[in-house]
């Protein structure tokens, strides 16, 4: 699961807050080994969400860098393409 989890950090645009959240939510998912919680658990696994995304929220607000931002569209194309060589095309 966490290996969804891209960086969010020096992007033109910035990382939007429904990026952080579904950032947030994977963790989550993945230390409290629920994927979806039970009714008795669903208050505490929403509670934890928000605040990790708050905690993510001022993580990136606080970061510094001189690296010019990344694209996000080049950072995409670099995923797709190492994933199609380490996985192939499909096409063979």
């Amino acid at each position: 699961m966490c290996r969804n989890i891209k960086p969010l950090f020096n992007f033109d645009p910035p990382a939007t807050e429904y990026e952080i959240m579904a950032a947030s939510l994977q963790f989550v998912r993945k230390i409290s080994g629920y994927n979806a919680p039970s009714k008795a658990n669903e208050e505490a696994f929403r509670i934890a969400v928000a605040e990790v995304a708050a905690a993510a929220g001022k993580l990136m607000g606080s970061l510094v860098t001189n690296a010019e931002p990344r694209n996000r569209e080049i950072e995409m194309e670099r995923a797709r393409a190492k994933s199609a060589k380490r996985f192939g095309t499909g096409n063979e």
